[in-house]
């Protein structure tokens, strides 16, 4: 299952010191947890969507409502909490691994149906909300080469750049 967390930050001052936070402390401590298998973190170029986005590749539900979840990753946000806002979590079945995206490419997201991303070439993996905020219910993902995305349309698409490598457990 893939587990995302979706979400702005509004404060500038603080914001390099939270993207710090998050990429060197919280994605280490959730990959540490029994259940979770992948962890990346994104920020969004272009599209209509939160500025941020973690990918988690998760065994279960169980796993985010386990103790070992709530004392090494979950909710130990309080410093940067009202900062956060647009936030949002989703657990989605129909893909068990989440794609791992390089430094030289972009994860591309689509709300809309899969139709955008076939016509690029790209074969997309589709999400389905199963619980948490279960929106939107459905997402199609792919990951396309930078230098190819110079040449397409990407119209209508989310479009992310990764901010951290893929961890894995």
């Amino acid at each position: 299952m893939i587990y995302t967390v979706e979400c702005n930050y509004a404060e500038p001052a603080s914001e390099a010191e939270w993207n710090e936070f998050y990429s060197l402390e919280k994605l280490p401590a959730l990959i540490s947890v029994s259940g979770f298998s992948t962890s990346q973190r994104f920020r969004a170029l272009r599209g209509d969507c939160p500025a941020y986005l973690a990918l988690h590749s998760v065994d279960t539900l169980a796993v985010l409502q386990s103790d070992e979840y709530r004392k090494k990753g979950g909710g130990n946000f309080s410093r940067w909490q009202s900062h956060i806002t647009d936030w949002r979590r989703n657990l989605y079945a129909g893909v068990d691994r989440a794609i791992a995206v390089g430094a030289d490419e972009y994860l591309l997201v689509s709300e809309q149906g899969p139709q955008a991303l076939i016509g690029l070439g790209l074969t997309p993996r589709a999400l389905h909300a199963v619980a948490l905020d279960k929106t939107p219910v459905q997402r199609w993902l792919a990951k396309l080469d930078c230098t190819q995305a110079r040449a397409c349309d990407l119209q209508g698409l989310n479009v992310y750049r990764s901010m951290t490598v893929q961890l894995q457990s």
